[in-house]
Order: C-alpha cells, then sequence, then structure tokens
C-alpha cells in the first residue's frame, strides 16, 4: 500500500507509529524514547552487537536515521515515504560498501558485445501496465547479502522471466554458479556485468537451479559438477539502446528486463513505499529487474525488483518514476538495459546421477571424490567422500583440496598452489561423510 503525507501539523507520536507500521512491525504508543525504539528495531530484525560501544554507536547512526525519516515523511510533501528498514543502523557510506559495489559499469567492460537478436519494434499500440508478476514469470525476492552479486540476481531474474514466458514453467536459477563459475569479465562478490552473465550461459548451454546449485552469500570454488546441469538455456540476448525510454518500454512490455540504476542515496537506503522521485545520479552502481509499469495519479513508475530481501521497500519491491523528462531516466535506468532471448526448449533433465565407487562395498556421489579414512596394512577399511571433483585426498585423512590447490598443508590446515609469483593458498573442505554402503561405513559393514 502506498502511503503519502500531506498534513504537516501531524504530531510526532503519530508520525512514529506511521514509521513502524511501514516496516513489518508494530509499536505501542508508550514506544516515545528512541532508545527503545532501537531495542525493538534489533529484536525484530535479529541484530545483536558484540560490545556496548558498538550499541551506543549504532543508536547514535539510527537517532540520525529516524530523524531524517520524519523529516522527510512530514515535510518534503513526497510521492515516496521511508521508514526504518534493516538498513536503519547503517550510515550511507556502511550502506554504500555493504550493498553497492556489485555492477561493473566503467571503462572497457561495458558492453563489449552489443547483444545478439533483433531490434525491439516500436509499437504504439501497448498495453496501460503490465506487471510480470501478475503473468507468474517472477520468483521470489531474494536476498543478496554483503556480497556484490547483484548483476547475478538481476540475470537470473531476467532468465527466470523469459524462461516462463516460454516453456510456461517458472524456475529459480542459481545465482552461485555465476558467482563461482562466471569468471571470464566477472568478479563474483565484487561486481559484474548482466551481458556477460548472459554470455556465460549461452557459452555453459544453460544454467543450473537455484535449489541444486543454492545461494551461499560469498564466492567459493566453482561446482564444476553442478556446471553441467543444463536445467534453462538461453539463445541470446539484446542490449537495450541507452537512453531510449520508448526501446525499453517496449523490452518490458514483452518481458523482465535487467538494468543498471544508482542506489547510493539515502533516501533509497530507507525507502518504503509509493513512487520514488530521488535524488539520485545516474552513476550506476546497482543492477536490479524491472518486472513492469504502470501509472497512478498521472504520474508514470516503473516496477523494479530488488535482491535486498523482503524487508527493504514494499517487499522487496520500488515503484520508480519514470517519463520524468530526461533521457538518462530516473536514477540512469535507461542507460544500462539488458535482456536475454530465448527461442529454443530446454534440453531434457539429465540422467541421475551415477555414483562413484570406491570398492565392493562404499560409493560416493558423482562428481565427489573417495578419500580413505582408516588404513591398516595399505588396505583402506572405511571411505570419506569429498564433495570436490577429483580431488587430492590430504594425509590427515580427514581434508581434501581442489585438483588446481594440489598441495596439502595439513599442519597449516591449508591448500597449495605455487605460481611463477610465489604460492597461492585457500582452505581445504573437511570429508563430507563416510563412504556409503547399506546406509553404513564399509568399516562398519566390515
Amino acid at each position: 500500500m502506498t502511503h503519502q503525507w500531506h498534513n504537516i501539523n501531524i504530531t510526532p507520536l503519530l508520525i512514529l507509529i506511521f514509521t513502524f507500521f511501514s516496516t513489518p512491525f508494530t509499536t505501542t504508543t508508550s514506544t516515545t524514547s528512541t532508545s527503545i525504539l532501537f531495542n525493538q528495531w534489533c529484536n525484530h530484525h535479529n541484530i545483536s552487537y558484540a560490545t556496548d560501544e558498538e550499541h551506543l554507536y549504532r543508536l547514535t547512526i539510527f537517532q540520525d536515521n529516524y530523524d531524517y525519516i520524519l523529516h522527510h515523511n512530514t515535510y518534503s510533501n513526497s510521492s515516496y515515504t521511508l521508514s526504518l528498514n534493516r538498513f536503519a543502523d547503517l550510515t550511507l557510506h556502511e550502506f554504500k560498501l555493504a550493498r553497492l559495489r556489485g555492477l561493473s559499469a566503467s571503462g572497457d567492460l561495458i558492453r563489449l558485445n552489443r547483444g545478439r537478436g533483433s531490434v525491439i519494434r516500436l509499437d504504439d499500440d501497448l498495453p496501460k501496465s503490465v506487471d510480470w508478476r501478475d503473468k507468474g514469470a517472477v520468483t521470489k525476492v531474494k536476498d543478496q547479502g554483503s556480497c556484490g552479486a547483484c548483476w547475478a540476481f538481476s540475470a537470473t531474474g531476467a532468465m527466470e522471466g523469459i524462461n516462463q514466458i516460454v516453456t510456461g514453467s517458472l524456475i529459480s536459477l542459481s545465482e552461485q554458479e555465476l558467482v563461482d563459475c562466471d569468471r571470464s569479465f566477472n568478479s563474483g562478490c565484487d561486481g559484474g556485468l548482466m551481458d556477460y552473465a548472459y554470455e556465460f550461459v549461452i557459452k555453459n548451454k544453460g544454467i543450473d537451479t537455484e535449489e541444486d546449485y543454492p545461494y551461499k552469500g560469498k564466492a567459493s570454488t566453482c561446482n564444476k559438477n553442478k556446471l553441467k546441469t543444463h536445467v534453462v538455456t538461453i539463445d541470446g540476448y539484446k542490449d537495450v539502446p541507452e537512453n531510449n525510454e520508448d526501446q525499453l518500454l517496449q523490452a518490458v512490455a514483452t518481458q523482465p528486463v535487467s538494468v543498471g540504476i544508482c542506489g547510493s542515496e539515502r533516501a533509497f537506503q530507507l525507502y518504503s513505499s509509493g513512487i520514488f522521485t530521488g535524488p539520485c545520479s545516474i552513476n550506476l552502481d546497482h543492477a536490479v529487474l524491472i518486472v513492469g509499469y504502470d501509472s497512478k495519479d498521472g504520474v508514470d513508475y516503473w516496477i523494479i525488483k530488488n535482491s535486498w530481501g523482503t524487508s527493504w521497500g514494499m517487499d522487496g519491491y520500488m515503484y520508480m518514476a519514470r517519463n520524468i523528462g530526461d533521457s538518462n531516466g530516473l536514477c540512469g535506468i535507461n542507460m544500462l538495459a539488458s535482456y536475454p532471448i530465448k527461442t529454443s526448449p530446454n534440453p531434457p533433465p539429465s540422467p541421475t546421477p551415477k555414483p562413484v565407487k570406491c570398492n565392493l562395498f562404499s560409493w560416493c556421489g558423482e562428481g565427489e571424490t573417495c578419500c580413505c579414512a582408516t588404513k591398516i596394512l595399505g588396505i583402506c577399511l572405511k571411505y570419506m567422500c569429498c564433495e570436490l571433483n577429483a580431488s587430492v585426498c590430504c594425509k590427515d585423512q580427514r581434508h581434501c583440496c581442489p585438483s588446481d590447490y594440489p598441495i596439502c598443508d595439513s599442519q597449516r590446515n591449508l591448500c597449495l598452489k605455487q605460481t611463477g609469483n610465489g604460492t597461492l593458498a585457500i582452505q581445504p573442505k573437511k570429508n563430507s561423510r563416510f563412504g556409503r554402503s547399506g546406509g553404513q561405513s564399509s568399516l562398519q559393514q566390515q
């Protein structure tokens, strides 16, 4: 529901109640102290601090953000409102570092490939409003966490949309596969671009599901076994011409579209509801998904799906003003739009994974490595399963290292590899479980 403030004589108490009704919980009229308010906010968001000093520091920031929210909601006569959302204990600088470092939109990385497919044909007979959520083409709102992977969430959202439109099946796709494995141009949690995510999926001949390759909120070694699971495919992608809102509107009328925006404003950080009108610059630092458009009271807007969870905005969504008279669009939304193209069906389901045999009585899953856990007189009596394919089993019989970091340093608990400039190290994986044999280890069977 959109809330607008027009009465500048409203009491601070009513403002306090409104602020909390704009968030997923309410407060009573006795909550008049900011300190009590802050403690209630911490409890709601399950946030705690290591020291009293940190708690006091966060309370000071919370108070400053609260004053800013009250002033905006009371005096600005704005088309949108702010609230004490989950980011209310962060300064704007901290917020930028935590959430706005995921779009690589500068230098030679921008659109080296201008996209494949035909130019959008302008059609004057477009529907007045489109909401791809109502058409079943949008998955639930996700949360990228502190990993700068907004580019991956924007790309998967667009691919999820076109896959549902073409096949009728809504499948949540794996951002983690893009973060871990798409490293030709993109940089995992340190940023990327949607075009290159599309290129990766095309060259890989598909992408895995969220369920099979779940999101971790951090980059890790590419799971090459999951990389071979091609559940959803695309055939190309297209870049919407820069600063062409008519073409962008045509594209969104056809499918959800990936866009870059500037999200590094305090009002964006604390946005709650209504049609966002800025202020914001056109320095693109965040990627989102346009899932529709509409108008209200003569104001046109885009429907934006973000990747900051459901406690931000309107359950994770934002209305952003369009047709503002600037070719860049509000927050630069017209500058970096693209979408995937899909014309062919998805491949048939992959065959049932075959187990890896350790010995006559034990086995591990496909893509895993058998590592001996107990050996007597040169004979292995019990196996453990390493989740890495073709891994190196460490002599401590508890850990394993990936094949590209083949040296086990059990004393320091590291996996090493030699390079021309020295030695690189990562943490080893712990062998996950006993080799299976009727639900028991081979040692127990013997």
